[in-house]
């Protein structure tokens, strides 16, 4: 056997999940492979096998590394607050690795980093007064939001805010006078600049649903 090479980190199941992340990250999950990720780490495919066994086991491992990225809800906060951090964290998260979305419900098995993440969040909803159900259909919602907007985010993200003032610009020019008015009324203020950022329509939105658990909150209370 050949001696390691100086300064050169031991093949381990970290490492070649850095490796296979940082392929999904430039190509997709379907770029990932054994032999790609082996390449990439300048070893044989089948040296992965001593820490995976399967491919499957790979996916499993992208998605409970992209949950160590996210920030679990802090108990010292007030829940809402707890639960909008814990939501922005998860949306950069999956905006890193949009590409995950069409992994994370498709896998059956759940990771230590995942299970701890949700154990900490249910924590926070069911110390707030929400019955187990209820906790249960709250995390449901706001993942539901928080991967949907991430999405629209991906699918339809601009490179600067001029872009949707052009494009609003346009729409005004395009429009017959006296046509569609609540449109052109919407389409005037946005090529004026009063556009909402990706930012602000999260932050609405996620108000929207976390003020929307005030009534389960106090009634289980």
């Amino acid at each position: 056997m050949s001696p390691r090479q100086p300064g050169r980190r031991p093949l381990s199941h970290q490492r070649i999940i850095e490796a296979a992340l940082a392929v999904a990250d430039r190509g997709g999950v379907g770029a990932v492979s054994m032999r790609r990720v082996a390449e990439v780490l300048g070893v044989e495919a089948m040296a992965l096998y001593h820490h995976l066994p399967n491919k499957n086991a790979l996916l499993d491992g992208l998605i409970d590394a992209v949950f160590a990225e996210i920030d679990a809800p802090n108990a010292e906060d007030d829940w809402q607050t707890a639960l909008h951090k814990r939501c922005a964290s998860t949306r950069r998260a999956l905006f890193r690795h949009s590409w995950v979305l069409g992994l994370i419900e498709s896998r059956d098995h759940v990771g230590p980093n995942r299970l701890h993440h949700h154990n900490a969040v249910l924590g926070i909803v069911l110390g707030a007064g929400l019955s187990p159900v209820d906790a249960v259909l709250a995390v449901s919602v706001l993942d539901s939001y928080v991967y949907g907007f991430v999405l629209q985010e991906k699918q339809h993200q601009v490179s600067a805010p001029t872009d949707t003032q052009e494009a609003a610009s346009q729409m005004v020019d395009q429009l017959p006078v006296g046509d569609l008015p609540h449109l052109r009324a919407v389409a005037e203020a946005v090529s004026a600049g009063f556009a909402p950022s990706y930012d602000d329509t999260f932050a609405y939105g996620l108000r929207i649903i976390l003020d929307g658990l005030h009534p389960a909150t106090d009634a289980s209370a």
